[in-house]
C-alpha cells in the first residue's frame, strides 16, 4: 500500500478477523458496503458488451489493424503523427462492431511511428487518448500531460534466457525501485539512476551488490509507464488542492497510466517539466536488457504492479475511452476511491478483467518476468484473482503471484486458498510493532495488540491455517517482510522505538545518524534473525540490511517541513532521501554481513523453508515471556532456534540432547560454525537469539 498524504489511510489491525473466502464478484469495503455499484451492475454483468478480437496494434501479413474497445463511444478515429511533438496529424475512420470494437486496418508496417485513438462521445469534445495496450510510450511531462503511444516491433534477442522457476518456499526477496539503487554517486555507476546504471557489474552498488547480498530474487517497485508529475503545488486545479506534495512529482510509481509499456523514466533517471519523454522507446530494449543481466545472475525478477485503479492525474485514457465501463462509480456518477488513490478500476467488467490478464502473459512472456505483486490487491475481484493465475501457470508453473491482501477489505485466506500469496503483516506488527511511538512490537519486549507468544510460534510456522491464528493453506503464501517502501524503515523503527531520535527532531549530521548505537544493532540483529529463519517468503526492502535512515536533507530546495527530520513517507522525493548510500552500507558493515550470513544459512539449509509443521517443536519459558526456542528437522539435517526478545534478562536454557555446532549467536551469522557446543545450559543475552546446527 503506497502512502499518499492527502489521505487519511486507514490503519490495517493488527489481527482482524478474516473474511470466508468467497467466489462471488462482491467487491466491499472495510464496512462491508458492496463497492459495485448495484447488485443488478452484478447481475447483469455477463450482458455487457465484449469481445476476443486482439486489441491495440496488430501487424501481420503486410498489414496493420488498430483496435479499441471503446463500447459508449460516437466515434473513433486513428491518428498517427511523425513525431511526438506534433500536433496535428494523419486521421483514419473507424468502425464499430456489434461488441463494442472500433477498427481500422491499414496496408503496410508503422514501426517507430506515434499514435493516438481520438474518443468522441456525446455531448462532449473529442479527446486523444492513449491506447490502452500501447506497448511503448512517449508521454508529454506535465500533469494531464497527452501520451502518444509508439508502434515497436518485438523482436528483441534473448538468446538462451528463459523464466527463473524456482520454489516459492525458496525465494528471497529484495523489494527495490529501479533508481535508488545507482542513483546516488557512492554506487559507483556511470549511468546513475537508470536500466543501464542497475545491470554495470562490478561496481559497489546495483546488480553486483544485489548479487552479493545473497538474495534469489528482486521485486521492482512499479515499472510500468506511470505518471510523474502531480498537479502545482498549493493551485487548485479541476476541484483539487495540492496540500500535499511541494515536489509536484510521483517518484514510487503507484500511479499506472500504461499497462503494457515500460517507464521510460529509468532510461535517463531524469524528468523535465514542458517536454517529451520516451520518444526513442529506449525502454523497451533496456528493459529487457536488465532482466536478462538478472537472470543472468540467477536472479528472478518480481514486478510490483498497479491494476486496482489507474493514474489520477491523466487525460485521455480509460476514464475518457469509456468512464462507465472501466471505474467503479457511485449513486453520482462520481469515481470510487477505496484504494485512497484517485479512481478504482471496475477490475470485474469482463473487458477490465481481459485487459489485466493479458497485460500480465504479456510481460511474462515479452519481458521473461518471472513474477508479481499486485498492489491493494482486495480491490481487484476474484475471477479476476483466479483467471490471473491460472493463465500465467499456463506459461511458467513456478510464476509469483502475490500481493496486499487488503484495500476496500482484509482477506488473505482469502487469496491464500486462490493459489496467491501475500503480504504478511500480522508478521511485521507483531514483531516490529504497529508504530514507534506507542505500538512496539515482540523485538521491544511488547505484545502490541493481542499479540503473544502462540502468535509468534504462528509466526514461525508461516501462519498457516494449522493453528487459530494463521492466515494460509501453504506457508510460501506468507510474504514475511518487516520493512517495505511504506512507512519507516525498520532501522528508523528501532531509532525512534529505543528514543534514540524523535519524529519531529532535526538531524544536522545524516552521516552520524546513519550508524547504530550497540542496541540499535542488537534489535536490528534480532529482527532480521527473526525474519530469515522463519518458513515462508521471506523480503527484505533495499538497504534494510545496513539499517538504512530516511532522513531527508535540509538543503533541499523544496518547502517541505520535514527537512532535517527521518522521513516515514517518501513517495513523492527524487532526492537523497531514497536514494541509496552506499557509505552508510560501509558504516554498518556489522549488520550487512550479519544479514549475508543469514541469508546464506536460509538458503544452504531447506530446514528454513521446507520443514513440515509437525518437525517444528517448541519450547517456551516461564520465567521470560519474550524468549521462545524451538528445535527444526528436515531429512536428516536438525536445527536449535532460541530467541530472547527481553530487553532487560538474559536467558538461562538448556541446549538439546547431543552435540551442536554454533552458526547464529549476537555477533556473527552464517554457515561456518563458531563454537562446538555440547547439550546443557547456555546463557542467551538480552535482545539476542542463536542457531545450532546437530552435529551427526
Amino acid at each position: 500500500m503506497k502512502k499518499i498524504a492527502f489521505f487519511s489511510l486507514s490503519l490495517i489491525l493488527l489481527f482482524p478477523l478474516n473474511n470466508i473466502p468467497g467466489s462471488n464478484l462482491f467487491i466491499t469495503d472495510k464496512n462491508g458496503t458492496n463497492l459495485l455499484n448495484s447488485e443488478a451492475e452484478i447481475v447483469n454483468m455477463n450482458a455487457v458488451k465484449q469481445s476476443k478480437k486482439k486489441l491495440g496494434v496488430i501487424t501481420e501479413n503486410k498489414t496493420t489493424a488498430f483496435r479499441l474497445f471503446a463500447p459508449s463511444a460516437e466515434k473513433v478515429t486513428l491518428v498517427l503523427f511523425n513525431k511526438a511533438e506534433d500536433s496535428d496529424g494523419k486521421e483514419y475512420e473507424m468502425t464499430k462492431d456489434a461488441n463494442g470494437v472500433w477498427e481500422t486496418i491499414q496496408s503496410g508496417t508503422f514501426w517507430g511511428v506515434f499514435y493516438n485513438f481520438k474518443v468522441k462521445h456525446a455531448k462532449q469534445e473529442p479527446v486523444l487518448c492513449l491506447d490502452p495496450y500501447a506497448k511503448a510510450v512517449a508521454s508529454y511531462c506535465d500533469y494531464f500531460g497527452l501520451r502518444k503511444g509508439i508502434i515497436v516491433k518485438d523482436d528483441y534477442n534473448w538468446g538462451k534466457d528463459k523464466w527463473i522457476k524456482r520454489d516459492w518456499r525458496d525465494a528471497i526477496v529484495y523489494e527495490m525501485h529501479i533508481k535508488d539503487m545507482t542513483a546516488h554517486p557512492t554506487s559507483g555507476v556511470k549511468n546513475l539512476g537508470t536500466y543501464k546504471g542497475l545491470t554495470e557489474k562490478g561496481k559497489k552498488g546495483g546488480i553486483s551488490y544485489i548479487k552479493n547480498l545473497g538474495i534469489n530474487t528482486v521485486e521492482l517497485l512499479p515499472s510500468q509507464e506511470f505518471q510523474n508529475i502531480e498537479i502545482p503545488f498549493k493551485k487548485e486545479l479541476r476541484g483539487r488542492l495540492n496540500t500535499w506534495n511541494p515536489y509536484e512529482q510521483n517518484y514510487w510509481g503507484y500511479m499506472t497510466a500504461a499497462f503494457f509499456a515500460p517507464e521510460s523514466y529509468f532510461t535517463t533517471g531524469k524528468i523535465e517539466k514542458g517536454t517529451w519523454a520516451g520518444t526513442d522507446a529506449k525502454a523497451v530494449t533496456e528493459f529487457k536488457d536488465m532482466v536478462k543481466a538478472f537472470h543472468s545472475e540467477g536472479l528472478a525478477v518480481v514486478m510490483d504492479v498497479v491494476y486496482n485503479h489507474i493514474s489520477e492525474y491523466e487525460f485521455g485514457n480509460l476514464k475518457e475511452i469509456d468512464k462507465e465501463y472501466y471505474f467503479r462509480l457511485d449513486s453520482a456518477g462520481n469515481y470510487r476511491q477505496e484504494s485512497y488513490c484517485g479512481n478504482d478500476l471496475k477490475t470485474e467488467s469482463p473487458m477490465a478483467r481481459r485487459m489485466i490478464v493479458e497485460s500480465i502473459l504479456y510481460w511474462m512472456k515479452e519481458y521473461h518476468i518471472d513474477g508479481f505483486r499486485f498492489d491493494l490487491g482486495k480491490l481487484i475481484d476474484w475471477e479476476t484473482v483466479e483467471e490471473v493465475i491460472k493463465e500465467a501457470k499456463k506459461i511458467n508453473p513456478d510464476v509469483i503471484i502475490v500481493c496486499e491482501p487488503w484495500g476496500g477489505g482484509y482477506d488473505p485466506a482469502g487469496f491464500s486458498v486462490r493459489g496467491w500469496g501475500a503480504w504478511n503483516d500480522q508478521i511485521r506488527n507483531g514483531i516490529k510493532g504497529e508504530n514507534p511511538t506507542n505500538g512496539l512490537g515482540w523485538i521491544f519486549g511488547k505484545w502490541y495488540g493481542n499479540n503473544n507468544i502462540d502468535r509468534v510460534k504462528s509466526y514461525v510456522n508461516g501462519t498457516l491455517d494449522k493453528d487459530k491464528f494463521g492466515l494460509f493453506v501453504k506457508k510460501e503464501h506468507s510474504v514475511n517482510y518487516l520493512e517495505s517502501h511504506d512507512g519507516y524503515t525498520f532501522g528508523d523503527f528501532i531509532r525512534l522505538g529505543l528514543g534514540d531520535k524523535n519524529q519531529s527532531g532535526i538531524i544536522k549530521d545524516i552521516d552520524e545518524n546513519a550508524i547504530l548505537s550497540p542496541l540499535q544493532l542488537k534489535l536490528n540483529k534480532l529482527g532480521a534473525m527473526f525474519l530469515l529463519t522463519s518458513q515462508g517468503i521471506s523480503m527484505i526492502a533495499e538497504g534494510q540490511e545496513f539499517a538504512r535512515s530516511k532522513v531527508l536533507p535540509q538543503n533541499i530546495a523544496v518547502p517541505d517541513t520535514e527537512k532535517g527530520r527521518i522521513d516515514h513517507n517518501t513517495y513523492n522525493k527524487d532526492n537523497e532521501v531514497n536514494y541509496i548510500n552506499y557509505k552508510h552500507a560501509d558504516l554498518n558493515k556489522d549488520l550487512l554481513d550479519y544479514y549475508k550470513g543469514l541469508i546464506e544459512l536460509r538458503a544452504k539449509y531447506p530446514a528454513f523453508r521446507r520443514a513440515d509443521y509437525k518437525d517444528i517443536v517448541f519450547k517456551e519459558y516461564k520465567e521470560n515471556e519474550f524468549a521462545l526456542g524451538y528445535t527444526v528437522k528436515y531429512k536428516n539435517e536438525e536445527f536449535f532456534v532460541i530467541f530472547n526478545a527481553n530487553p532487560g534478562l538474559n536467558l538461562n536454557a538448556e541446549l538439546p540432547s547431543g552435540k551442536w555446532n554454533l552458526l547464529v549467536n549476537a555477533d556473527k551469522a552464517g554457515v561456518q560454525p563458531l563454537l562446538e557446543k555440547q547439550s546443557g545450559k547456555i546463557i542467551i543475552p538480552s535482545s539476542t537469539g542463536m542457531v545450532f546446527i546437530k552435529i551427526k
